[in-house]
């Protein structure tokens, strides 16, 4: 009997493990897929903070070799445009700028890899900027867009960020905002400008041109706006100068009021970096109220505080 009753338990084990052991694997299944989840989120934020945060010993170390990288990769693409090193140290050169390039792809996919939302970074500045980058070198196998690799100097903004230059960086923001609201303005002192230069380069011509004195560089309308262009901005090339009395009486007065033109759009963006910092200083005034009330109330509780432990200790 007792022999029946153990071989009944022993094939009632087996059927039991039948079922055990199928619910044991995928248990480890889902476990082994928790654990390297776990790693890989672990491994995320760690690169996070190196890759992103500049606060950190870590990060700043990164971020200081990304713009050593930089700039070096900026000194190849420069050295390699002067014929005479290009001949003797051209391959050289290639070689480290393809070396720079796989470095700045690898961060630039990590970066993509480690941040939550991948398309915030990618159309971001920053993102753009990084992968504008990288882009010419692989370009070269189509076209020869070598030289536009100097484009990763823009990329050295970061600078701001390691060296704690808030204040900069702020002054950059405040700049960006002045120059949005000018915009409109901006757009029609341009086009008054172009419309004036039209008239002026016209007016030169019918002096200057073949229906005046014949003037060399006045020979037609574009010509004579051209010249009309170069004289307002004060640049003044000397590839076309009037002759006549009235061109020279007409072109010193261009190139009085052009001192003016050029004063117009930096007054645009004065005035509306002014009238920005107004309107940020009782912000200030206020927060500096606050945290003056703040500290006097701190105060005040450290005294309460100090009174009572008196009678406390009086009481002792």
């Amino acid at each position: 009997m007792r022999r029946y009753i153990k071989k009944i338990m022993y094939f009632g084990m087996i059927q039991n493990m039948k079922y055990f052991l199928p619910m044991k694997n995928r248990l480890n299944k889902i476990l082994w897929t928790l654990k390297s989840i776990h790693n890989n989120i672990k491994l995320k934020n760690k690169l996070y903070q190196i890759i992103f945060e500049a606060e950190t010993p870590s990060g700043k170390m990164f971020d200081v070799i990304l713009l050593i990288s930089i700039v070096l990769s900026v000194i190849c693409v420069s050295l390699e445009s002067v014929d005479s090193i290009s001949l003797k140290y051209g391959v050289l050169l290639r070689s480290l700028e393809w070396i720079f390039t796989i470095l700045f792809t690898i961060e630039y996919f990590l970066r993509i890899w480690i941040i939550r939302n991948p398309f915030k970074y990618i159309f971001s500045f920053w993102g753009i900027v990084d992968f504008i980058a990288i882009l010419p070198t692989y370009l070269l196998f189509i076209f020869n867009l070598q030289f536009l690799m100097i484009i990763r100097v823009i990329r050295l903004i970061r600078l701001f960020r390691i060296l704690h230059l808030s204040s900069y960086i702020r002054g950059g923001q405040t700049m960006i905002i002045a120059l949005r609201k000018s915009i409109p303005k901006i757009v029609v002192f341009l086009l008054t400008v172009l419309l004036f230069v039209i008239v002026i380069g016209t007016i030169m011509y019918i002096v200057e041109g073949p229906l005046g004195n014949n003037t060399e560089g006045f020979e037609n309308i574009p010509n004579s706006i051209y010249w009309a262009i170069v004289t307002l901005t004060t640049v003044g090339y000397g590839s076309a100068v009037p002759v006549t009395a009235f061109g020279k009486l007409f072109a010193s007065l261009i190139m009085l009021l052009g001192y003016g033109i050029i004063a117009v759009p930096t007054g645009i963006v004065a005035s509306s970096v002014s009238r920005i910092e107004t309107q940020n200083k009782p912000v200030d005034q206020t927060t500096n109220s606050n945290l003056k009330n703040v500290s006097n109330h701190i105060h005040e509780l450290k005294d309460d505080l100090d009174r009572i432990s008196r009678k406390i200790d009086s009481l002792k």
